[in-house]
């Protein structure tokens, strides 16, 4: 959508798009006017921030979420397979993929949205094969399961971050959202002796760098709760990683892990291991919704966690999970920071500072006829 020399392809697309101007639209490359009034027009984007805000008003934008695990292997199963055995000259009784082999592929040697690379490496799969029927004959038959899925891929391209072995002081799991789906994301937090320094590391963008200054600010907002002197942080320096340095890492979602963090580190008590965390904080505590729900709870779920706390705000986006992942997830909703803490220490703060509002909404599952979603970020 760029601008140069050889034209504008935006402002052409805002003339043929546009309403008011369409049905009188001149190609000037035939210098012949047509009449696009009646025609229905289709585009896709990876990305919004490239198209001008002009144009992107004229548009009605559908936002597709990726695929979860299960609906990758079902279109594998239904159409991928047959049209690459078809490509490569066999039957169903040389190869066969077996649904643990199908989601060794999805986990270990593809990570994407769609199913492009699924269908690839399907695809490498079945010519290996066709090379084996060459030589050894038609009737040549094996199948793809889990454990010789190496064989014929190579060594496993991408690991899934699982859960921690243990729950750890200062060690807090955070949900993150990518081009490619949902991820788990440690947080570590060490405090040492020293002035009061902050240290953030782990390649992180500005407005992750913002949150973990604002979860700063709450923290020392509630040092009393936390059990420590109001004037703790002149005699302490407080360092957050974020783990994998080599890889940027922004966005507001990661508020309320590194608060959790930073409180778990300060008060010597230990985050549950078995529970991941999302959302974006302010100084006074409130938490904020965040975006990408679904791909976020498919990430718990792959990484062995089955208990997440996410902000009250995006309890109606649940409309657009699968049935069978909020089934199998334990949801905490969260209004406040003291709530994610009631929820995430192993054990509770000291009893006289203990919080006075109410504790976190927990549920497990929708009623089977959710209400409709209202408009989201």
């Amino acid at each position: 959508m760029s601008m140069d020399f050889r034209g504008d392809p935006s402002a052409a697309l805002l003339e043929v798009l546009d309403p008011e101007q369409n049905f009188m639209f001149v190609d000037h490359y035939l210098d012949v006017e047509y009449d696009l009034s009646q025609v229905f027009f289709i585009a896709t984007a990876n990305v919004m921030h490239t198209i001008p805000p002009a144009l992107q008003d004229r548009m009605e934008v559908l936002r597709l979420h990726g695929y979860t695990e299960q609906e990758k292997i079902e279109i594998a199963k239904q159409f991928l397979v047959k049209k690459q055995l078809l490509a490569a000259g066999l039957n169903d009784k040389n190869l066969k993929f077996t649904d643990d082999g199908i989601t060794t592929i999805i986990r270990g040697y593809t990570r994407e949205a769609g199913v492009r690379n699924l269908e690839r490496e399907i695809g490498n799969v079945c010519r290996k094969v066709a090379r084996k029927v060459v030589k050894e004959g038609e009737n040549y038959s094996t199948s793809l399961t889990a454990e010789n899925a190496a064989e014929f891929l190579g060594v496993i391209k991408f690991r899934d971050t699982l859960a921690h072995e243990k729950s750890e002081v200062g060690l807090v799991t955070g949900l993150a959202w990518t081009e490619v789906g949902g991820s788990i994301l440690s947080t570590e937090v060490t405090v040492v002796d020293g002035k009061g320094k902050l240290t953030l590391t782990g390649k992180l963008g500005d407005v992750m760098q913002e949150s973990a200054q604002a979860a700063m600010s709450y923290v020392r907002s509630r040092a009393q709760r936390l059990g420590l002197p109001r004037d703790f942080y002149r005699h302490l320096d407080i360092h957050v990683h974020v783990p994998e340095g080599a890889i940027p890492k922004d966005g507001p979602s990661a508020g309320i892990t590194i608060a959790t963090a930073i409180s778990s580190a300060l008060s010597k008590i230990a985050v549950r291991r078995d529970i991941a965390m999302t959302g974006e904080i302010t100084l006074r505590g409130k938490v904020l919704p965040i975006g990408g729900l679904k791909e976020k709870l498919l990430a718990a779920h792959r990484a062995g966690v089955f208990e997440v706390i996410l902000p009250k705000d995006n309890e109606k986006d649940l409309a657009e999970v699968p049935e069978n992942l909020r089934n199998a997830m334990k949801m905490h909703f969260a209004e406040t920071m003291d709530q994610v803490l009631s929820v995430a220490l192993e054990s509770p703060l000291p009893e006289a500072l203990a919080p006075v509002t109410e504790p976190a909404q927990t549920i497990a599952s929708l009623p089977t006829q959710p209400e409709a979603p209202t408009a989201h970020q």
